[in-house]
């Protein structure tokens, strides 16, 4: 009777660090009975991998191709993935950098920040590229007068101090060659920028390697050094250089690109990242379960497919859950019930509720209007008919929503959430 006592306790607190200070046998019996909640596979995580990369096959083909072709010395189109937020962007860009390391390219990542000029996170994203080319190339005055022109390419955009503004702390970057001079050095971020990327991609060249910049959050780099990274990869794109910018933003990126410079849509290579299919949601939980020797029943996963319609994120959030409150294998459907509101609230506050929290009261009356009128693309107008206004008063919300990357302009007059299921989120909140 004692034994029965000591092996249910810590059932009840099996997502707790108690497991570790358990006894043999109790650990043994108790995951006799339970899924075991420290092997859990599930990752819902911002840009964190998923245990099962699944349905992203014909993106990650075509940027092996885009390899290749560079390998070989064939002109190719820098790549730009697009997509709402939980979609899996970000985990794509970090999936080709790897791909890309692998064939020892060198790589360096930036995130993208609104009012940010992106001269800095450049510099420091191809300092680490050409760092992880240095030791294979066998001119090191080569690459000594790359790191000088990058040195100036950075300090180039500095204040030089003067009257009525204090001088803006100089960049130290670990560069012990000068700063060259005469090149990348104008203070024109798309002279200056040009000048760099072609010669970043001479290093490259030496090595038959290429160089990646990946560039994430990509629609927050200001306009006119979206104007200026167009420029550069453009002359790139004649000159045949091995160096490509591989970009992730939100659905209109390619819009923000196309304002910047018109031939941007022949400069690019575009993929929209969408939500899953059912077999590739369906894999995304069956591959890692059954890893575990765990698996779901199929009215399981036909409920966990109706909740997270497909959105790689959403996946991962619910099967987390699912998984913890499942006394067994194969989860069924009724585990599903249980797991349905715990996962939901942990959206709605870390996923939803965290970004709801950064709007001013103005731009959430303006969020719950777009909501009110259901979960697509709805005319600024219709909005500014929900609030009882005129559209005109309602700039400054929508713009300020649309910088904080909450909304975006599906096309001219139209605006959308760029989170999905956000409108379902705040029809649910207490006006």
């Amino acid at each position: 009777m004692t034994l029965v006592l000591e092996a249910r306790r810590p059932r009840a607190t099996r997502r707790t660090t108690f497991y570790p200070n358990l006894r043999p046998q109790l650990y043994q019996l108790i995951q006799s009975e339970s899924v075991d909640p420290v092997r859990n596979p599930y990752a819902p995580g911002a840009g964190q991998r998923p245990p099962e990369l699944a349905g992203r096959d014909r993106e990650l083909q075509q940027f092996e191709v885009v390899l290749e072709r560079v390998a070989r010395g064939r002109p190719e189109r820098s790549m730009i993935l697009t997509g709402l937020r939980g979609v899996g962007k970000t985990v794509l860009l970090n999936t080709f950098r790897s791909m890309a390391i692998q064939r020892l390219w060198g790589t360096g990542k930036i995130e993208a920040r609104p009012e940010q000029s992106i001269r800095r996170p450049v510099a420091a994203a191809l300092h680490m590229a050409v760092r992880e080319l240095a030791p294979r190339h066998r001119a090191p005055d080569r690459i000594e007068g790359f790191l000088g022109v990058l040195k100036a390419f950075a300090q180039a955009g500095e204040e030089p101090g003067g009257k009525g503004r204090s001088r803006v702390h100089r960049w130290q970057p670990g560069i012990d060659v000068p700063a060259a001079r005469g090149r990348a050095d104008s203070g024109d971020l798309e002279i200056d920028l040009t000048e760099l990327f072609v010669d970043a991609a001479s290093v490259a060249t030496d090595l038959g390697v290429g160089i990646g910049l990946f560039v994430d959050e990509m629609q927050d780099i200001p306009a006119d050094d979206v104007s200026a990274l167009c420029a550069a990869c453009h002359e790139l794109s004649q000159s045949g250089g091995p160096l490509i910018v591989v970009g992730a933003g939100l659905p209109h990126l390619p819009a923000v690109l196309s304002a910047s410079k018109s031939y941007s849509e022949r400069l690019f290579r575009y993929a929209r990242i969408d939500r899953l299919d059912r077999g590739s949601a369906d894999q995304a939980l069956l591959a890692p379960a059954e890893r575990e020797e765990v698996t779901f029943t199929q009215d399981a996963l036909d409920a966990l497919y109706e909740a997270a319609d497909g959105y790689p994120y959403f996946v991962q959030a619910y099967g987390k859950v699912a998984w913890d409150v499942a006394p067994g294998s194969p989860i069924t459907a009724d585990d599903i019930k249980v797991a349905a509101p715990e996962a939901e609230s942990e959206l709605a506050v870390g996923f939803f509720g965290s970004r709801y929290e950064r709007a001013t009261p103005a731009e959430r009356d303006y969020m719950r209007a777009m909501a009110a009128l259901g979960d697509e693309p709805v005319p600024t107008s219709a909005v500014a008919d929900e609030l009882g206004r005129k559209p005109s008063s309602l700039s400054p919300a929508r713009d300020g929503l649309i910088k904080k990357g909450l909304i975006y302009s599906a096309e001219r007059g139209l605006v959308a959430f760029t989170v999905p299921h956000f409108g379902k989120f705040l029809r649910a909140q207490p006006t």
